[in-house]
């Protein structure tokens, strides 16, 4: 596990294991973060904005508290977990064993559950560039302004909406989908922290009542957003990966892990086209 140093204006991580910035910060699980020329990473996530580097093995953090990083960000960046313990469990398959150590420094990030559900409504047919201005586009005109940055909007503020309003993020089709979901996250119809408790079927079923939302939008949803890792979104990459690898099935090594091990895939495989 990951020793954790706190200085005035800098938290270490320390000899940071499986934790890479770049692969676990810009492989298409989370939309607000982007890299300055000086390697340095800024992103927002839960009303706040945070810088990352790396330094010497060590991931540094800055602009965040004591407080805000035992509160938010030990749980975001998932530092409980012991990846190398899944590592080692789920590589009894050579094909995983070869994708899991390719992509070792992935780790799940546990996103706020509202802002996971929008994102991957919005990511439906659409690249990740697109997919970033939209979501900064909500932030900048519905979100509140926090220091380096806006909020993401509450499903409050967007459930007051209306699509002429939702027409300046230029998101198309996809504005009346986050509309019925912050409508119904609102109304209780959608409970989102009941649904982290919930099993992962019924949660899945009760995230695609919401207009727009599938299978592989629900199954991100309930990852990135829920908690439920055994959840194994399929986008084309994952289909191809499956197909060409694994006969079309998900190997069965992955056990309780189906949702860290897709993110290995999904890295190799856009990395190692074979």
């Amino acid at each position: 596990m990951n020793d954790i140093i706190f200085e005035k204006n800098k938290i270490y991580i320390k000899n940071a294991q499986n934790f890479n910035l770049e692969q676990t910060l810009d492989c298409g699980q989370a939309f607000r973060w982007s890299q300055d020329l000086n390697g340095i990473w800024s992103g927002i996530a839960f009303g706040k904005q945070i810088k990352l580097y790396a330094q010497d093995g060590d991931i540094v953090i800055l602009g965040s508290t004591k407080e805000d990083f035992q509160n938010i960000w030990q749980n975001y960046f998932d530092l409980d977990h012991d990846y190398a313990k899944i590592i080692k469990e789920v590589s009894v398959n050579e094909t995983v064993k070869r994708a899991a150590e390719f992509s070792s420094g992935i780790r799940l990030l546990n996103q706020e559950p509202w802002e996971a559900l929008v994102s991957f409504i919005i990511s439906q047919n659409n690249n990740i560039p697109r997919i970033k201005g939209i979501i900064e586009r909500l932030c900048e005109n519905f979100g509140e302004k926090i220091y380096g940055g806006y909020a993401f909007p509450s499903a409050e503020v967007i459930a007051r909406l209306t699509l002429d309003d939702l027409a300046v993020i230029r998101s198309g089709f996809r504005a009346k989908y986050i509309l019925d979901a912050a409508q119904k996250v609102v109304s209780g119809e959608i409970d989102l922290n009941e649904l982290k408790i919930s099993d992962y079927d019924t949660a899945r079923e009760k995230l695609m009542t919401i207009k727009g939302v599938g299978p592989k939008v629900a199954d991100c949803v309930l990852l990135y957003g829920l908690g439920h890792i055994e959840a194994f979104p399929r986008d084309v990459w994952i289909k191809r990966a499956l197909d060409t690898l694994f006969d079309g099935n998900i190997p069965e090594c992955v056990g309780n892990y189906g949702g860290i091990v897709q993110q290995y895939i999904f890295h190799y495989i856009r990395n190692n086209q074979e």
